[in-house]
């Protein structure tokens, strides 16, 4: 069952805990995420891979989805831009979530113990300097949440995790250093999916993403991308990305400031149409200042 739910929140009207779907084990990014973008009163469901996050919302085995679109420091997670192509879901939200790193053990072990190190590729990247300077090895893992898991579940001597707060507590690992994240302007951007649009309030800023191809023309994605500055409607993102079975073309994402029920944003996208074969409105959401 779906949850009803008002035009103006993400929130749930009825007293059952909304059911969140997101890539991870307990105490990973995306919980953490879910639950400042949702509430910490959300029924969370933890998927192994991002496939299976959107597959628990078509199924309805979960009223939302999060899923991280892009880190301030790693880039765009490609994979997800694929997946909202693949599944008929919209974006109803976003989420800056400030990423802060942590070194965790089993309790009783001290820096000078460790000789490896666990963690999620981008997350071993955004801490490169510091495990460098640490002199340990690295090992790669599916999540954050999860390698700290996995130290807990082995009692793993003189092993560490890389992981939120949160995945410490949740597991019971003592944290060696904190905020070992490499730069400190490290963000990851979270998009809320949902089965259904869900128009965001006059009231409110808002962002609309949409993803179109465009015919092989000379000048044709300066001309699509005019249709947005000859109406002043500031561009937020412009990601490209392989179009399946067409050799060297291109897929954009786009995202803008603006409401879709906006007169300058529906004549933007009316115009667009005009020069694009295919274009889809992927949502429009209250835009989070982060």
């Amino acid at each position: 069952m779906v949850h009803s739910r008002d035009t103006h929140s993400d929130r749930p009207t009825d007293p059952t805990p909304c059911r969140v779907a997101y890539q991870g084990e307990a105490g990973a990014y995306s919980e953490a995420a879910a639950m400042a973008a949702l509430g910490s009163d959300i029924e969370p469901i933890p998927c192994e891979t991002f496939d299976e996050v959107f597959e628990a919302l078509v199924e309805e085995r979960a009223d939302r989805a999060i899923v991280p679109i892009e880190n301030s420091l790693a880039g765009s997670i490609h994979r997800n831009y694929d997946l909202m192509l693949r599944n008929d879901l919209h974006i109803v939200g976003e989420y800056g979530l400030r990423v802060r790193h942590h070194l965790m053990a089993l309790p009783g072990q001290s820096l000078k113990d460790v000789d490896e190190v666990l963690s999620h590729p981008q997350a071993l990247s955004q801490c490169e300097y510091y495990l460098r300077e640490l002199d340990v090895r690295w090992q790669t893992t599916y999540d954050t949440a999860g390698s700290a898991k996995r130290v807990r579940n082995k009692q793993l001597t003189a092993v560490a995790a890389i992981a939120s707060r949160r995945a410490a507590k949740v597991y019971d690992l003592e944290v060696l250093a904190e905020g070992i994240e490499d730069d400190s302007e490290n963000y990851t951007r979270f998009l809320v999916l949902s089965q259904q649009p869900q128009t965001p309030p006059e009231d409110r800023a808002a962002k609309t993403s949409i993803v179109f191809s465009l015919h092989d023309e000379p000048s044709v994605l300066f001309k699509a991308l005019s249709v947005f500055a000859l109406r002043d409607i500031d561009l937020t993102k412009l990601e490209s990305r392989p179009l399946r079975g067409k050799r060297w073309r291109y897929l954009f994402y786009l995202d803008f400031a603006g409401n879709v029920t906006e007169e300058r944003s529906q004549n933007a996208l009316r115009h667009l149409r005009e020069i694009a074969p295919m274009l889809r409105v992927l949502g429009s959401y209250p835009r989070h200042e982060h």
